[in-house]
C-alpha cells in the first residue's frame, strides 16, 4: 500500500515522495480512508506512529477540493495542541505536506507577542494550530471568530486534560459550528477522556495502534539506584563516562531541571534547560542549539518535552523517575530515532522503587539495576543505601509517594479499559477500526 492507494491528491502524494515517506504507517493507513470520507474520528496512538500526517493529510485534501475565499479573522480548520513545541512541529508539518498546494498555516501560541499573531488572522487562515489558552485570548480581543470553523483537531488530547485545559477546550468548543468535523487524538483513553470525547463526537470511527505499553525495541534500558543526594554525581559521572551525541535528561519540575544544569556546570558540563518558565524565545534557541549539536545536554520537564522531535539523542536519562508510568514510554521514546539504536537510563531512588515497578508491569519486563526484584535485600526490608532508620536502629519502612491517579485510572495508576460508550483497545497489535457503541441522539455544545 501506498500513499497514492488511499485517495490522497497528486500534490500531497508527491510532497510526501520529496519528504522521503513512501509507505503509510498503520495509523495513517486505517485513519486517513475515513477522515476523507468526513467522518468524525477517534485516533488512540502514542507518538511515533505518524499521528500528525494522519490528520494533516486527509485536512490538506479536503483544503486542496473545496479552495474558496477566506473571511477576515476566521479559520477553515482548527488544531488544538498542548504545548508550543509540539503546535510549532504540526504547523511546520502541514506547511510540508501542503507545499504544493495553496493552504495558509499560522500558529498561536502564548510566550510570544500577540501582536504579530492577530495580524497574521487578519485577512483569515486555512490553518490554525493554537494553545487553548493563548486561542481564548485572541478571541476575547476579537481577533479571531469561529463560524467558519470546518474541521476541529484535538491532538494529544489527554496530556491536555493533565495540564488542566479542560474548561478551556469546553468555552472553545461552545463557540464552534455544531456541524463539522472533529478528529481526536490520544495515547490513552481514561474514563475523563472517553466523556470529553463522547461529547464532541458524532458516531467517529475509533482506530487503535499499537498500546503504549510497548516500548522502542531498539533502545537498551538500564536503571542505577541512586538516592537523591547522591544523582548530582552519578548524573556528572554518567555523561563523562558514556559516548554521547545528545542527552536528554528528565527532572519532575521546572526548578529540578535549572538545579540540574546547575549542578553539571560546577562538574564542568555544559547544559541547557527547557520548561515552562522560559520564554518562547528561549525554548526556541535553546532547541536550535540542540539540534544542531551546539548544546548536547538538554534538561526538560515533561510537558515541556512534548514536541521534541530530534534525530540524534543517543541518551534518554530520567533524572526523577516519573510518577506516571506511561510517561515512561514518552521520554525514552525520544531516542532510538531514525533506525539508530538509543540508552535510557533511570536514576532510582528508594522511595522512587514502586513508581519503577509501575513502569516495568507496563512494559511488562524488568529494568536491569531497577532494585525491583523481590529477591533482592532492599525489597526483603533490609536496610538499603539512603534508607531512613528509626532511633531503634529498625529500618524504618519507605512511605510509597503518592501518584497521580484520579477517575478513570485503575489501581496500577493507567487507565481503566472500560470508560462507558468505547471498547478499548488493549493489547491491539497494528491497527484496526473499533466502531463506538451505538447511542440515542448526540447532544454537543452549540476535535
Amino acid at each position: 500500500m501506498d500513499f497514492a492507494s488511499l485517495g490522497l491528491a497528486e500534490p500531497l502524494t508527491r510532497a510526501l515522495v520529496e519528504e522521503g515517506y513512501a509507505v503509510p504507517t498503520p495509523l495513517q493507513a486505517s485513519a486517513i480512508p475515513p477522515a476523507l470520507s468526513g467522518r468524525d474520528l477517534v485516533g488512540l496512538a502514542q507518538t511515533r506512529t505518524g499521528k500528525t500526517a494522519a490528520f494533516a493529510l486527509p485536512i490538506l485534501h479536503r483544503l486542496f477540493g473545496t479552495a474558496r475565499q477566506l473571511q477576515p479573522k476566521s479559520c477553515r480548520v482548527l488544531v488544538l495542541a498542548p504545548t508550543r513545541e509540539l503546535g510549532g512541529q504540526i504547523v511546520e508539518s502541514f506547511k510540508a505536506y501542503g507545499r504544493h498546494v495553496r493552504v495558509s498555516a499560522t500558529l498561536a501560541i502564548g510566550g510570544v507577542p500577540i501582536g504579530r499573531q492577530i495580524r497574521a488572522l487578519s485577512r483569515g487562515v486555512d490553518v490554525l494550530v493554537a494553545t487553548p489558552g493563548r486561542l481564548l485570548d485572541l478571541h476575547n480581543s476579537r481577533a479571531v471568530r469561529f463560524d467558519d470553523v470546518e474541521v476541529l483537531v484535538l491532538d494529544e488530547a489527554d496530556r491536555m486534560l493533565d495540564m488542566g485545559f479542560i474548561h478551556d477546550i469546553r468555552k472553545i468548543v461552545a463557540l464552534l459550528p455544531t456541524k463539522r468535523q472533529t478528529l481526536f487524538f490520544s495515547a490513552t483513553m481514561a474514563a475523563d477522556t472517553a466523556k470529553l470525547a463522547d461529547q464532541m463526537l458524532d458516531e467517529p470511527v475509533t482506530v487503535a495502534v499499537t498500546p503504549q505499553a510497548t516500548t522502542v525495541e531498539r533502545v537498551e534500558q538500564r536503571a542505577i539506584r541512586a538516592e537523591h543526594g547522591d544523582k548530582p554525581g552519578v548524573l556528572a559521572d554518567l555523561l563523562k563516562r558514556e559516548t554521547v551525541d545528545r542527552a536528554l535528561i528528565f527532572t519532575r519540575t521546572k526548578h529540578g531541571a535549572d538545579r540540574v544544569v546547575r549542578g553539571l556546570a560546577k562538574a564542568g558540563i555544559t547544559a541547557q534547560a527547557i520548561h515552562g518558565n522560559k520564554t518562547q524565545g528561549q525554548r526556541d534557541r535553546v532547541m536550535a542549539a540542540f539540534r544542531t549539536g551546539e548544546v548536547r545536554t538538554l534538561v526538560a520537564t515533561d510537558i515541556a518535552a512534548r514536541g521534541i522531535d530530534v534525530d540524534g539523542v543517543s541518551h534518554v536519562i530520567n533524572y526523577d523517575l516519573p510518577n506516571i508510568p506511561e510517561s515512561y514510554v514518552h521520554r525514552i521514546g525520544r531516542t532510538a530515532r531514525a533506525g539508530a539504536d538509543g540508552i535510557a537510563i533511570s536514576l532510582v531512588s528508594t522511595d522512587e522503587v514502586p513508581f519503577m515497578r509501575d513502569i516495568e508491569k507496563l512494559i511488562r519486563q524488568q529494568i536491569a539495576g531497577s532494585g525491583t526484584d523481590r529477591h533482592s535485600p532492599a525489597s526483603r526490608g533490609e536496610r538499603a543505601a539512603g534508607a531512613a532508620v528509626a532511633p531503634s536502629g529498625k529500618t524504618q519502612k519507605q512511605k510509597r509517594p503518592q501518584r497521580r491517579g484520579g477517575k478513570g485510572r485503575g489501581p496500577d495508576n493507567r487507565p481503566k479499559s472500560n470508560a462507558p460508550g468505547w471498547h478499548h483497545p488493549n493489547g491491539i497489535a497494528g491497527a484496526s477500526f473499533l466502531e463506538p457503541a451505538r447511542r440515542g441522539p448526540v447532544s454537543r455544545p452549540g476535535q
